[in-house]
């Protein structure tokens, strides 16, 4: 009896053993293809508003089962239509599908798919090859709500004369009849962005712009702006262009000059021992000088969406004027010509170490050394209106600092390529040098903003 016992124990486990090595494997495995982990979307929509044509992709995956289907569809009213159904290939019952991810481009054209504009709904709709709801797979469903704007903006310009001169600015000021992602005023290459926030009305925007002193009079001016879903509308302009003449100045190089300041560019030129001072000079005078520009434009890339200033700007007290804006200068070094380079601002001095005034009420955007200019201080003054001031013997302000109209922002002084003390003082839109000139005076900035900005806003009150 006990060896018959002991039989029947062997075989009992025997057959226990034999059954968790067979039924384990195969639960573990019916479990791994009941998972219900759904499939993933990632989306890259770049506006919820559809314009007349755009392109969009869809990145889908499922780890552990695989991809079954992707479907895409536009809804809007009842009407629907199909922009993308794939089916994607089985490894076989047993072991799921073949993809696992997946990345893929639709284009979307909602004119050409018969849908007029208004609220619709894109729709995705993505199956796994997991076992579950009977073989049909896990479902991951999305619903994203959309516009359809196939019109193009209009424009409306408020302001009326431009009158710009060679080197100068101006003021326009436009309404479009919808939201914009982009607009402003093309100005022959350059584009002078619009500003929304000065009027209650958001749609109304403010662009100071500027004609550079190299572009001529038959300079094309323009309006153009661009919806949320990607609609450009270009409008015209009355507007008058004046040729201004600029000097030529001659500027005579000299070795105490050379051995003066080279040292001081060590650092920001390449060191080449058997470089002359004068090659130097030059590789100063136009590589960095180009590299400083930059540094300027980035900085002034970006402004505050308000108007800090008020009235006309400040020059500096009781100072000459050594240089003016856009000089077209000569470099003579031992009689002959080296170089040529243009002037972008107004050399004013006084006394050694003249404390220098705030021209308007701004925000401190740059406080530093650069290159050329030296000591340099640049103020945004709001909607990509910017002064700066160069050649400061000390900075005694920081990035930051609101200033006032009058206050105290540093010294006069000789650095950078300075050959003497003074201020070396500039007016920018946005990245474009501008004619100080015109915003010292009064009467000009009377005529030319602050009458267009009493106009406009008299005209949308009227509304």
């Amino acid at each position: 009896k006990q060896l018959r016992s002991e039989k029947k124990s062997r075989k009992f486990w025997f057959i226990a053993i034999l059954c968790l090595i067979i039924v384990l494997p195969a639960g573990w495995y019916l479990w791994s293809r009941l998972e219900k982990e759904k499939p993933t979307l990632n989306m890259n929509l770049l506006s919820p508003h559809l314009g007349q044509s755009q392109v969009f992709s869809l990145v889908v995956s499922d780890a552990k089962s695989g991809l079954r289907r992707l479907w895409v569809g536009l809804l809007k009213n009842g009407q629907e239509a199909v922009l993308h159904d794939e089916k994607f290939p089985s490894a076989g019952f047993f072991k799921g599908g073949k993809v696992h991810e997946t990345s893929v481009k639709i284009q979307l054209a909602p004119e050409v798919l018969g849908f007029s504009d208004g609220d619709a709904i894109l729709r995705t709709v993505i199956s796994d090859y997991s076992w579950r709801g009977w073989w049909k797979g896990n479902i991951t469903y999305t619903e994203k709500n959309v516009k359809i704007d196939t019109r193009p903006p209009e424009i409306e310009v408020l302001s009326r004369a431009h009158n710009i001169s060679q080197g100068g600015a101006g003021l326009v000021i436009f309404r479009a009849s919808e939201t914009c992602s982009k607009s402003g005023v093309q100005v022959g290459d350059h584009f002078y962005p619009g500003h929304a926030g000065f009027f209650k009305d958001s749609n109304v925007y403010l662009a100071f712009i500027a004609l550079g002193y190299q572009q001529g009079t038959d300079t094309a001016i323009s309006l153009k702006v661009t919806d949320l879903a990607g609609n450009e509308a270009t409008g015209g302009l009355n507007y008058h262009l004046r040729k201004k003449s600029f000097r030529q100045d001659r500027l005579n190089i000299r070795d105490s000059f050379l051995k003066q300041k080279m040292p001081y560019f060590s650092s920001q030129i390449p060191q080449d021992s058997t470089l002359s001072l004068v090659d130097k000079f030059l590789k100063v005078n136009r590589d960095l000088r180009e590299a400083n520009y930059q540094t300027i434009a980035d900085v002034c890339h970006d402004t505050d969406a308000k108007i800090h200033w008020q009235d006309d700007f400040l020059r500096l007290p009781k100072s000459a004027t050594r240089a003016k804006f856009a000089d077209h200068r000569v470099y003579i070094y031992k009689g002959r010509e080296i170089d040529r380079q243009v002037h972008m601002g107004v050399d004013l001095a006084s006394v050694a170490r003249s404390p220098i005034p705030a021209a308007n009420t701004g925000i401190v955007i740059f406080a530093e050394f650069l290159g050329i200019y030296g000591k340099t201080v640049i103020l945004d003054h709001g909607f990509g209106l910017f002064s700066m001031y160069a050649h400061l013997s000390n900075i005694g302000v920081k990035v930051g600092d609101q200033l006032s109209k009058g206050d105290i922002l540093g010294r006069t002084g000789l650095t950078g390529l300075a050959g003497g003390d003074h201020l070396h003082f500039s007016v920018l839109i946005h990245d474009t040098f501008v004619n100080p000139v015109e915003w010292w005076d009064m009467k000009w900035i009377q005529h030319n903003v602050l009458s267009k900005i009493e106009q406009a806003g008299s005209e949308i009150k009227r509304e």
